[in-house]
């Protein structure tokens, strides 16, 4: 991997893909840059196995990974991913302790929006799933937190606890898929590369909202 190019693995949340539209919009726009290379892992249902694929493909970087971009579920995966290998994080309306929060839910037949597959999520997975859970967070200097009020899945004030230390853009509104995710594609790029964004950036967040 050459040196000035950006390592960016991209992590789908929950029954969903790689062809879901904030993945598919997320790639287009590193593809249109030029110099990110893109990795976008169609995740298995079972968090053990998920997780296997996601740290093979960072430790297949050589610790060359630029940022985790993680949505949903798949930011409580970029949050555990992103403490043991210290590299930076884009959450997306992220959930936080799923498994205490969400508690039953999770249990039971689920169905994928994309590929149609049935699958049951078994106790055995949310017990998994409950010992990535990084509470406190250690360093949240690492993270940049995007998140919508309106989201109908998840409680947003949940992440603002959790990832105090962190950048934060709380948009007002909203929903869980995050409306209008394309406009934060450049902030979360200044991130990979600088680790903060500056103030003419986040006035331009603010002015957009």
């Amino acid at each position: 991997m050459d040196s000035d190019r950006l390592f960016i693995l991209y992590i789908h949340g929950f029954n969903s893909s790689p062809a879901s539209e904030k993945a598919q919009q997320f790639q287009s726009f590193c593809q249109q840059l030029g110099n990110v290379d893109i990795a976008i892992p169609e995740l298995s249902h079972d968090p053990e196995q998920a997780l296997s694929q996601l740290q093979a493909l960072i430790e297949n970087a050589a610790g060359k990974i630029h940022l985790l971009v993680g949505s949903s579920l798949g930011g409580y995966y970029a949050t555990w991913l992103s403490e043991k290998y210290n590299c930076r994080a884009a959450l997306v309306n992220p959930a936080v302790s799923p498994v205490k929060n969400l508690g039953e839910e999770f249990l039971g037949t689920q169905k994928n929006y994309y590929s149609g597959i049935e699958y049951e999520f078994t106790r055995e997975y949310a017990l998994f799933l409950d010992t990535l859970d990084i509470n406190p967070v250690t360093s949240p200097e690492n993270f940049l937190l995007l998140l919508q009020t309106g989201d109908e899945v998840l409680d947003y004030r949940l992440a603002v606890e959790r990832y105090q230390g962190s950048i934060q853009i709380v948009q007002e509104g909203g929903s869980h898929r995050f409306e209008e995710f394309d406009a934060l594609f450049a902030p979360m790029m200044e991130f990979a590369q600088k680790g903060k964004l500056s103030p003419e950036t986040i006035a331009g967040i603010k002015k957009h909202i």
